[in-house]
């Protein structure tokens, strides 16, 4: 029988933002549906609608970032594609020609009868109005499954079914002919009192034997390899200690992202016109080029450039020859720092992505405070790379990562990256580079601290762990760090945006990647993803940055948890929070969406007087 339409466009499981799929639901990472549990498909299996199309996103900064360091890791990166938004899904056609594809993760079950409790793979289970069903207790009366929630995983990203059977036998002297497991769960939900037990030959494990580790690392099980997410030829050779996972844990997907701002960036303004049109201009010579120049959108972009100028930089771009850029951040840093004055009735074009000014607010900047921009139009290009799973890997100083080091790829075959454009405002405050030096000559004794701190940390991770971590970050990046969330809990409380929509950007410096550059400064920005921008509300409070430092003077002054928090001492911790000062949920750590470290490397003592340091430390030693 034919089915009819409406049969045939079945709608989708479930939906998620485009921008989320770049972050917390990218290639990879598990989603609880409300009846079934998935794992995102990676790339190869993201499918575009020829009614929607390809939708690019073009910021030749980032691209030639990222290739750079694709091309040392082995890896390609296409030309003229490499970022696209992730499809859009038909709500109301769906096909499975638009849209993500996710695979059913895992398909070991629980029958939720609480005196059966089996633990059983679905094919033995009976499938009924979406939901599985097991067949138990009194008349074969049917009871509803749901996915267990643990799995088996390991550093580099694998994650696979965890081997029941074996772990319940794991002890067990002859082998069992025919297992029947079932799970049988404490009233705590502690590790301790989970049991796998086999009703056939009286088995049984507690699954905390399933987190214990060897002094060298080792666990019950070898990981398999297995990367479900690329299809069935993702597998590969792996042999990493398997490590027991929860599925809704936090530990469970550490997306890498790394983003820029479109900034013009002096000098590279041709490459820039060639990289957005490269699909075209990529066979321009001197008979073509003419004839390129006419296409609207191609004339704006080269107008003002010779045609030898241009087929040079076309050459050069083959060729890959392009002089070299800045880091991201430091480009970004040198051009904010050179925004103009702003001027009375000046206003930001209607399509500028970026428009910054320098003011300078009536009774001039706090002391330490060199410079305040504004910047009412932002745009910011955010793309993931790859993932971790267990123990994250987190960025450099230029907010970019080492892709030599093991990560989880999103795709088996392609060469792009998912990415998204948000659109926004912001405030930029740069200290005074003078008074940050004096300040660290001063403050060599916590430096001290917090150094011992991240070397008691590091010694904690695996040894693959610790040579993701980056270097030590300097009381620098930790006075930065600090102010910045002290600042966004104080500007959240006027500007009508909540303090989980402002996110935070450190240019700290000099850096190994750009040694010359010293940068001592934060960028708070707000935006969002498919629209027109934002309100300016953000902007607006940026006039009454005094006012602002004030108040994050004094949420950083005392905590909730003083005396205990400002004594803090990450070089002498039992409690293991290694990568902390004086900060804690009572002061410093924000919502992690808005924090660049997890809310890691914080120190309010290095920012403001607090109990039992006085002002020694303190870069603000009096109220702004």
């Amino acid at each position: 029988m034919a089915r009819s339409k409406k049969q045939q466009n079945i709608p989708p499981q479930g939906t998620i933002r485009r921008s989320q799929m770049v972050t917390t639901y990218g290639p990879g990472s598990m989603i609880d549906l409300v009846d079934q549990a998935a794992l995102v498909g990676g790339l190869d299996f993201w499918s575009y609608s020829r009614k929607s199309g390809v939708p690019v996103i073009v910021e030749p900064r980032l691209r030639e970032a990222l290739a750079e360091r694709f091309r040392k890791a082995g890896r390609d990166l296409s030309v003229d594609k490499a970022f696209r938004e992730p499809p859009v899904g038909e709500d109301r056609e769906p096909t499975k020609f638009s849209g993500v594809q996710v695979l059913e993760f895992p398909q070991w079950f629980v029958c939720q009868n609480p005196g059966c409790r089996a633990l059983m793979l679905k094919s033995g289970l009976e499938l009924k109005k979406e939901r599985y069903w097991h067949a138990c207790g009194r008349g074969n009366r049917l009871h509803e499954c749901v996915p267990v929630r643990f799995l088996g995983a390991c550093r580099r990203g694998h994650c696979e079914e965890y081997p029941w059977i074996a772990f319940a036998h794991v002890r067990a002297k002859e082998r069992c002919a025919a297992p029947s497991l079932r799970l049988q769960e404490g009233a705590s939900g502690d590790f301790s009192e989970i049991r796998v037990e086999c009703t056939s030959c009286g088995n049984s494990q507690s699954l905390s034997a399933a987190l214990q580790r060897g002094a060298d690392g080792s666990t019950l099980f070898e990981c398999g390899g297995h990367r479900p997410w690329l299809g069935g030829e993702g597998g590969e050779e792996c042999g990493e200690p398997m490590r027991l996972l929860v599925r809704t844990a936090s530990n469970s997907y550490f997306s890498q992202v790394v983003s820029a701002l479109s900034v013009p960036e002096p000098g590279k303004e041709l490459d820039d016109a060639i990289e957005a049109h490269w699909s075209t201009l990529q066979v321009a010579n001197e008979t073509t080029l003419a004839a390129f120049r006419t296409v609207p959108g191609i004339r704006e972009a080269l107008e003002g450039w010779s045609d030898a100028e241009v087929l040079a930089a076309v050459e050069a771009r083959r060729g890959d020859r392009q002089a070299a850029r800045d880091p991201l951040r430091s480009a970004e840093f040198k051009q904010l720092t050179a925004s103009p004055l702003e001027r009375p009735g000046e206003r930001a074009p209607a399509d500028a992505e970026f428009f910054a000014r320098t003011i300078e607010p009536e009774g001039g900047l706090p002391v330490g405070v060199k410079r305040l921009v504004l910047v009412p139009k932002l745009r910011e290009v955010r793309a993931q790379i790859g993932f971790t799973r267990l123990e994250p890997s987190t960025p450099d100083l230029q907010g970019e990562f080492d892709l030599q080091v093991e990560s989880a790829p999103l795709g088996l075959t392609t060469n792009w990256l998912p990415a998204t454009e948000i659109l926004g405002e912001g405030v930029f405050l740069e200290l005074d580079e003078q008074a940050v030096r004096a300040w660290e000559k001063r403050v060599t004794e916590r430096d001290g601290h917090l150094k011992r701190g991240y070397e008691l940390w590091k010694a904690t991770l695996s040894p693959k762990g610790a040579e993701r971590a980056p270097g030590y970050l300097g009381a620098r990046y930790y006075l930065l760090h600090s102010l910045s969330h002290l600042l966004i809990s104080a500007i959240s409380l006027e500007c009508g945006y909540s303090a989980s929509a402002i996110r935070e950007r450190i240019y700290c410096g000099p850096s190994e990647r750009d040694p010359d550059t010293p940068m001592a400064a934060i960028l708070l920005s707000t935006g969002s993803a498919g629209s027109e921008g934002t309100l300016g509300g953000l902007v607006e409070q940026g006039r009454k940055i005094r006012e602002h430092l004030q108040r994050a003077y004094d949420l950083g002054r005392l905590c909730a948890n003083d005396p205990v928090c400002a004594s803090h001492n990450p070089a002498d911790d039992h409690a293991e929070r290694f990568l902390e000062g004086a900060g804690c949920h009572g002061c410093l750590f924000i919502a992690e969406t808005s924090c660049e470290r997890f809310n890691r490397f914080l120190d309010r003592s290095l920012v403001v007087p607090t109990v039992g340091h006085g002002k020694h430390w303190a870069f603000f030693q009096e109220r702004p």
